[in-house]
């Protein structure tokens, strides 16, 4: 069923969140917060309680210069929009909207931070982006990234998120606010051309030149999101052969394909919602999409279509580490915990050191900014890179940019990344792969969030020994917020997801989809026991 965007706005505007219930706090997970208006857990007054305490962290911090404002093209993103500057031009924050009104991708948004930053010391911009990533039409969401340009880290989002509760329990009335009118004509909002700083930098990045003379043929589709007017601005500026298979813009994207549990989701990692872009995979050297935020990508090819996100970052990796001549010795290689073992295989032949983190693309952010880190990548099909010098691109996910890194591949190499990836497959051998999801109640998901290694009794796992389990990242010792067991061969980590009411189990097995099964089998089974 499509959503009611007409009953979604009214509730926006009209239902209240009762501060008593712990589902319409603001809960900031590992993308800012998430919810539904229709649910109480995506209204005006979380908007505004959210806006109020960033910019009183601001205050507090010394931030003092421009913050830039961009949206996605989900339903609540304009209202939510139209809220928080309401609130920045009150407290007089300078803000950069999109001169055209259009929409403002995240990485868009991280980059421009970053721009306005190098090289200063003081008058640090920051960002605010309105989006629930992939998630379904009815929901909203509310990202805070500070100056470094990534998504602010755990002491931030707490202390943002404890104020911001505190003012709902208070009531929002006293919020100062100006009228939407005035706030767009206050001196404090300047109209800013992100899309332009953004695509006459990527060359710093990709090697446009190369996808240019070698003509690739390249099929990119937006999902109906906010990269819409980017890719033909790509296209036209660096002369690529590209086609838009689709760009209609419509807030209950009807025009998706439905996900594996019949909801609508923009998520480019999934062959359910990339069906239409899988059946055109013939007419294109390669092919992409991105999310509603443009922070995750999807790669298709010819020789294999959908392409699982760990295996293309394994070739984005090998391919990176190879051809980047003036990136420093020392880059790291930063992968999520629960991202394949091909990547430290991959990693292990190139040299380089592996940075092994919890979910969360804040983990990469100080690696990525110093350049001690090459590349930060999530198995959900989040990465970003340094530039082509080695310095800092984005801070945060960039779906863009790992999908031109696709055409580029195939330009200089004259083989598509389905193809490089069955080459290491040859020499590493073949993993399967796979991410279990569950509904889980928000109790389920706290109990799994603190399982810890004693907890779990068994010393094998589908027949092999147990040589690890992990409750903190070997990275950084941050916390897993679940656990990982890991085996010679295989290795499972379970859990809970910080956006949506389900919980997680990843899998993989170098001896097969057999062993695979067994694993998931005896994974799912040392979960049930934990949320019983």
């Amino acid at each position: 069923m499509l959503a009611d965007l007409p009953a979604l706005i009214t509730a926006y505007y009209a239902l209240e969140p009762d501060p008593q219930r712990t589902d319409h706090a603001v809960s900031f997970g590992t993308s800012g917060h998430r919810g539904s208006a229709l649910h109480g857990s995506f209204n005006q007054a979380h908007v505004l309680a959210i806006t109020e305490a960033i910019c009183r962290y601001r205050k507090l911090s010394g931030i003092d210069g421009p913050l830039h404002l961009g949206i996605d093209t989900h339903a609540l993103s304009r209202p939510a929009f139209a809220t928080a500057l309401e609130v920045l031009a009150a407290h007089e924050v300078a803000v950069r909207i999109a001169h055209d009104d259009g929409y403002t991708p995240t990485p868009v948004v991280s980059h421009a931070i970053l721009v306005h930053n190098r090289g200063r010391t003081e008058h640090l911009a920051d960002g605010i982006i309105i989006s629930p990533s992939h998630n379904p039409p009815e929901d909203g969401g509310f990202k805070y990234n500070p100056p470094n340009g990534g998504p602010a880290d755990v002491g931030v989002t707490k202390w943002i998120q404890d104020q911001a509760n505190a003012l709902l329990k208070e009531g929002v009335g006293g919020v100062m606010r100006r009228s939407y009118e005035r706030a767009l004509r206050a001196p404090t909002t300047e109209r800013y051309d992100f899309r332009s700083a953004y695509v006459e930098d990527l060359s710093a990045v990709i090697d446009m030149e190369a996808i240019a003379g070698a003509s690739v043929r390249i099929g990119a589709d937006p999902l109906g999101g906010a990269s819409v007017s980017y890719w033909p601005a790509i296209a036209e500026r660096y002369g690529l052969d590209l086609t838009i298979v689709n760009d209609e813009v419509d807030a209950t994207f009807r025009f998706m394909s439905l996900d594996w549990d019949g909801r609508i989701r923009m998520d480019p990692s999934s062959s359910y919602a990339m069906q239409r872009l899988i059946a055109l995979r013939e007419q294109f050297d390669v092919a992409f999409a991105c999310d509603a935020d443009a922070d995750r990508h999807g790669i298709v090819t010819r020789s294999g279509g959908l392409m699982q996100p760990n295996h293309y970052l394994a070739v984005a990796i090998d391919y990176l580490f190879r051809n980047r001549p003036q990136w420093p010795r020392h880059a790291r290689v930063g992968k999520t915990l629960v991202s394949s073992q091909m990547i430290d295989r991959v990693a292990a032949r190139l040299g380089r050191e592996l940075y092994e983190v919890p979910v969360g693309f804040k983990w990469f952010v100080d690696g990525l900014l110093d350049g001690s880190l090459g590349f930060g990548g999530e198995e959900s099909a989040g990465a970003s890179f340094v530039r082509r010098n080695g310095s800092v691109w984005t801070t945060d996910k960039d779906g863009m940019v790992p999908a031109l890194l696709s055409a580029e591949i195939t330009a200089r190499t004259g083989r598509d990344p389905s193809l490089h990836y069955e080459e290491m497959t040859a020499v590493f051998g073949e993993p399967a792969y796979d991410r279990v999801e569950a509904p889980a109640s928000a109790a389920q998901k706290a109990r799994l969030s603190k399982l810890s290694p004693d907890q779990i009794r068994a010393d094998e796992l589908a027949g092999e020994p147990i040589t690890a389990k992990l409750s903190q990242a070997p990275g950084n010792g941050g916390a897993v917020g679940g656990v990982k067991v890991v085996t010679e061969s295989g290795w499972f980590a379970a859990r809970p997801s910080g956006t949506e009411d389900i919980y997680k189990i990843y899998v993989e097995s170098f001896r097969g989809r057999e062993h695979l099964a067994r694993i998931v089998e005896e994974a799912q089974a040392i979960v049930g026991e934990a949320l019983r």
